[in-house]
């Protein structure tokens, strides 16, 4: 497993905070909503985002 850069976990949890009810535990779902949300402009960044957006709320809702 790759440890995410810094940008990326800050930038998921703004997300996150601001916008609870966008996301859920479907990536795809997740990386639509970022491509919304956000000006990333790389499909790399938007993904990894996504993806850590999606293993933060299947955590949470495994922990529910």
């Amino acid at each position: 497993m790759a440890i995410k850069p810094k940008y990326v976990k800050q930038l998921a949890t703004l997300l996150l905070e601001k916008y609870p009810q966008s996301f859920n535990t479907d990536f795809e779902t997740n990386k639509e909503h970022v491509e919304q949300l956000t000006n990333v402009e790389s499909k790399g960044v938007r993904n990894r985002i996504a993806g850590y957006i999606t293993r933060k709320k299947a955590s949470s809702a495994a922990s529910a």
